[in-house]
């Protein structure tokens, strides 16, 4: 069996080798295909700007595509493009529990606070996306310097411009647009089945550590599809977002009241009912309307509470669907 010296030592020659090979990809070239097409491989490439105002050369055609955060994950799956390496979920030890199944191949090789630069170099990838919901944002120089690398969207940025954007560097602009034309539809066609529900007051919430924050302010895929189905926030919970989340104590438990009140934490939605079921305990969450009215919706946290993109958005049309529309 090798030993620990000699594994570390083969993964740190794989990271060099693509460090030059990235190199030579991104150095200043014509943006026109320059290198050997031997056994059939294409080293075609074309220029973008991304997010941040860099100009970045990358592949026609990205075979290995590193997500480092989750709505360039989320975005990538729902183009039918499975990344070979992404990040943690927030608050998980493994990706996002909404995307699990459908990134079960990909290797965890970040985590919203960094990315593992030697695991990622180890992937060989042609691409890696980034937005600047991670931290994974001040590594964008040494991430470079192992393949192109694309930072998608600035933070609190409109979910369906990050997603737009991810598509671009993914050259499947075209697919994008249909995917958000079908949901934009689906959308409009929710509003008009609200009936009574049509303005309501919803509040989305995330209980942790025996509390609530506030969370889906904003354009993110929660706050943007409420807008559009033109359902209403509690006050606390309109304008943008000056954080991920904001936490709510428990002396102003009754902030969170709504209508309807949307409840995950940042897993599953088994996870969410057992803080249902913890809150219910706390003094005056039972005299919340919502609560007293049995309005009280459990959803999948990691879908509704984390950023994300698509297929979250997809998962959050759902849920709203079948609460306010039965």
């Amino acid at each position: 069996m090798p030993s620990t010296r000699s594994a570390r030592s083969a993964v740190l020659t794989a990271a060099a080798t693509v460090v030059a090979g990235a190199l030579l990809l991104t150095g200043c070239g014509d943006g026109k295909d320059s290198g050997d097409k031997t056994a059939g491989a294409s080293s075609d490439t074309r220029r973008i700007t991304d997010a941040t105002g860099r100009s970045v050369q990358v592949p026609s055609t990205p075979k290995k595509v590193v997500a480092l955060s989750e709505p360039t994950l989320d975005a990538a799956l729902a183009l039918g493009i499975e990344p070979v390496g992404t990040t943690a979920g927030r608050g998980q030890t493994g990706v996002s529990t909404y995307l699990a199944a459908k990134a079960s191949k990909a290797q965890v090789v970040a985590t919203v606070a960094a990315a593992d630069l030697e695991k990622l170099a180890a992937l060989q990838p042609d691409l890696i996306l980034l937005d600047q919901t991670t931290a994974a944002k001040s590594q964008v120089t040494k991430l470079q310097a192992i393949a192109p690398t694309v930072v998608t969207a600035k933070l609190n940025e409109d979910w369906k411009k990050a997603f737009t954007a991810t598509a671009d560097a993914l050259n499947q602009k075209a697919q994008a647009a249909k995917i958000l034309d079908g949901f934009d539809a689906d959308v409009a066609a929710t509003k008009k089945k609200l009936g009574d529900n049509a303005g309501a007051v919803v509040s989305v919430v995330r209980w942790q550590n025996g509390a609530p924050s506030v969370v889906g302010k904003g354009v993110g895929h929660v706050g943007s599809t409420l807008s559009a189905l033109g359902l209403a926030r509690p006050a606390d919970q309109q304008g943008a977002s000056a954080g991920h989340s904001e936490p709510v104590s428990l002396e102003k438990l009754s902030t969170i009241d709504g209508d309807w009140l949307f409840f995950g934490t940042l897993g599953d939605r088994a996870d969410g009912e057992k803080a249902y079921a913890t809150a219910k305990k706390v003094p005056n969450f039972g005299k919340l309307k919502a609560e007293t009215e049995g309005h009280v919706v459990v959803v999948q946290g990691s879908a509704w509470n984390s950023a994300g993109g698509p297929l979250a958005a997809r998962i959050v049309l759902a849920d709203l669907t079948k609460a306010l529309t039965s």
